[in-house]
């Protein structure tokens, strides 16, 4: 009898899985087969003739699902990286199921007394977890009638089915809309090794002449450089009209059951229902620091509009919404001495990922990571590495292992994310298996790519993400890693950005790929000059995309039943939220020509990611790892003057009181601890040049 490879541990190292045995035919049987264990295991402790307790309740609630933890961790992985048809399909049909099968659980009566007859052990972990449990019960429909419990159960499949099919269609949308060029001379501006790159790719698609294929946000990157307005107009074009199509009618679809969902379950609107369990509170919160925030962001934007414009007048070209990236990199090239295509040249990928990234983390935390080259990947070019720290004993002691899948191809959705095949729990014995992954263009030499800024601070950004799984100390899976809320999760991977172009790190990596010399101080100052500048248009921007996600999510059930679900309603709804934040037509003259982030059809990350109601966390993140930096400076561990005992001993208390310890203490109260305080919000508004806000 052939065993499926979904339903075992893997005998691998931290129990990787055995990606070369792991077949598309092998999920479905896998689902069905660890559905009906995991029901026999929720059977086992209901029907426990013993009292309940906190071993025969609640950790034995913990420890069950883990066959299906495996699968669909490894599905929803694989599927978000290497999508195919085949792997749609099966999508298409477990998601509804996975979701009736969490309401099952949520909803059992007989489980939620049991629950609720339980008395924790004294310790704070414990505590949180029994209270995190009946909140997370309540919010799951224990409490409901019958009739209502079988409403919820129908929103949250379908809710489940309208998730996985924007993020299938926003792919093939993606894919469809990648911007064909017939003539290299369209590619202007771009270096001989991009244009190399995008016929590559054309060929890789089928198609002749140059392919390039569109990211998430809506300005491409390649903006920046494309030389002619046309260019930089056909991709800022494709990538607006990404969803128009496919989209609509189910994001509003699913605007309606998420403010249905809020209502039954007593929230008056789905923001209120999501940020109730964030460390914002409540949606206000939210939305007062957005439209506080946004008047400064746009008059900031007005003036770099101003200069932007005068700029292409100069060079005899008008001014588009498309080309702000573009002259943005001029203006500051000609007003910061900053060559933005000499500077990629010392920010080679791999000195990058060893020499900075693992670097930093060695030196702040105590760890190690190196090469697992006989461990394979789920695709061509994910790497495996091991992370070592330092034991009880003094010796290398495993933690766990990272997968790195840096590098584009039309099989992967768009953007930069951290997940995990495993988490970390003492109850379980497990170490965490984590994967980063990006959509950087491969050089098509094979060489190693060279970083833009943005690239450079995402490599980063991912990595400390990566470290809130891999540093992760719990006893219970629920409160492992990055099971946090969503305005907290940022925190550490935001605070990990800073490391990028610190003085005590930048000069250990950053060499120039051709003379081999160290990164100039003159160019460092450079962008260190330069970092306020373009901060209005990179405010507005993510104001804009924040304010939107709020907005649709801030709707009753009644205001959402008049909704249409057409693109021009769609459009004529961001309009009307924008306007009333200042942004938009109304912001001053230039700033409402800056688009979203994202606009609605291709908001992956609130209508397929899992941040509905909670794309304003980043900036929220942004006011504690702003002020947080501060405190690693004022402890000698960032900086010029920093030394390797401040870093290792800041770093271990930021290890100590915010990595480890995922969910299980208070946010607040940990970010107090390490500062001596609660959060300033004065370091971001200096960051982003706010300070008169």
């Amino acid at each position: 009898m052939t065993i499926n490879p979904l339903l075992v541990p893997s005998p691998l190292p931290y129990q990787l899985p055995p990606f070369a045995e792991i077949k598309a035919e092998h999920f479905l049987p896998a689902f069905e087969e660890a559905f009906a264990r995991h029901d026999a295991e929720i059977s086992r402790i209901v029907e426990n003739a013993e009292a309940p307790t906190w071993e025969n309740t609640v950790e034995a609630l913990e420890a069950s699902g883990q066959d299906l933890d495996r699968a669909a961790s490894i599905f929803s992985n694989l599927s978000g990286t290497d999508a195919s048809a085949e792997l749609d399909a099966i999508a298409e049909k477990f998601y509804p199921q996975y979701a009736a099968h969490a309401d099952a659980i949520y909803q059992n009566s007989a489980l939620y007394e049991r629950l609720q007859a339980v008395t924790p052990p004294e310790d704070e972990e414990s505590q949180r977890l029994h209270s995190h449990l009946l909140r997370m019960f309540v919010r799951k429909g224990a409490a409901l009638e019958e009739s209502d419990k079988a409403r919820l159960s129908e929103i949250n499949q379908r809710l489940s089915a309208l998730s996985e099919q924007f993020g299938r269609n926003l792919l093939a949308d993606t894919r469809a809309r990648a911007v064909h060029f017939s003539d290299a001379a369209q590619l202007a501006g771009l270096p001989q090794s991009r244009i190399d790159a995008a016929a590559a790719y054309a060929e890789q698609v089928g198609r002749d002449g140059y392919v390039i294929p569109l990211e998430l946000p809506t300005n491409q990157s390649e903006q920046a450089r494309l030389a002619l307005p046309e260019s930089r107009a056909a991709l800022f074009e494709a990538s607006n009209l990404r969803g128009s199509e496919v989209n609509a009618a189910g994001l509003v679809e699913a605007v309606r059951l998420r403010a249905e969902r809020a209502q039954l379950l007593g929230f008056e609107t789905h923001a209120d229902y999501v940020i109730a369990e964030e460390t914002a509170g409540e949606a206000a919160a939210a939305k007062k620091m957005l439209f506080d925030l946004a008047p400064a962001a746009a008059t900031n934007a007005a003036g770099e509009h101003k200069l932007l414009a005068e700029e292409a007048g100069l060079h005899d070209q008008g001014f588009a919404p498309a080309d702000w990236p573009y002259w943005e990199s001029k203006v500051r090239a000609r007003d910061f001495s900053l060559d933005e295509e000499e500077l990629r040249k010392y920010f080679p990928l791999d000195r990058v990922l060893t020499d900075g990234v693992f670097e930093a983390a060695r030196r702040l935390y105590g760890i190690t990571v190196e090469p697992r080259d006989d461990l394979q990947g789920y695709a061509e070019g994910v790497r495996v590495w091991e992370v070592f720290g330092e034991g009880e004993d003094g010796k290398k002691e495993g933690i766990g292992l990272l997968l790195t899948d840096y590098f584009a191809r039309p099989s992967k959705r768009g953007g930069a994310w951290m997940s995990s095949f495993r988490d970390q729990s003492r109850l379980l014995e497990s170490k965490p298996v984590i994967v980063n992954v990006m959509g950087i263009t491969k050089p098509a030499d094979g060489s190693t790519p060279l970083l833009s800024i943005d690239e450079l601070h995402t490599v980063f950004h991912e990595f400390g993400h990566a470290l809130h799984g891999l540093l992760s100390d719990v006893r219970y899976p629920t409160f492992s890693g990055t099971n946090v809320p969503r305005d907290w999760v940022e925190f550490p991977s935001q605070i990990n950005e800073n490391w990028a172009l610190d003085p005590s790190l930048v000069k250990n990596y950053a060499f120039h790929v051709e003379t081999g010399e160290p990164i100039p101080d003159d160019l460092l100052a450079a962008v260190d000059k330069a970092k306020a500048f373009g901060q209005g248009f990179a405010t507005v921007e993510y104001l804009a995309a924040s304010i939107i996600d709020l907005a649709w999510h801030s709707l009753t059930p009644e205001q959402a039943k008049e909704l249409e679900a057409t693109p021009e309603a769609i459009d004529a709804f961001e309009a009307e939220a924008l306007a009333a934040a200042g942004l938009g037509e109304r912001a001053p003259e230039g700033a409402g020509s800056i688009r979203p982030r994202y606009r609605s059809t291709y908001f992956n990350h609130i209508f397929a990611g899992g941040y509905s109601a909670g794309y304003y966390s980043y900036l929220w993140a942004e006011v504690l790892d702003a002020d947080g930096f501060e405190w690693f400076r004022e402890r000698g561990a960032a900086g010029s003057a920093s030394s390797p005992e401040a870093t290792r001993a800041a770093g271990q208390k930021f290890r100590d009181l915010i990595l480890s310890r995922g969910a299980a203490r208070d946010f607040k109260g940990a970010y107090s601890e390490l500062r001596g305080r609660d959060k300033d919000l004065a370091p971001l508004l200096k960051r982003r040049g706010l300070s008169g806000a």
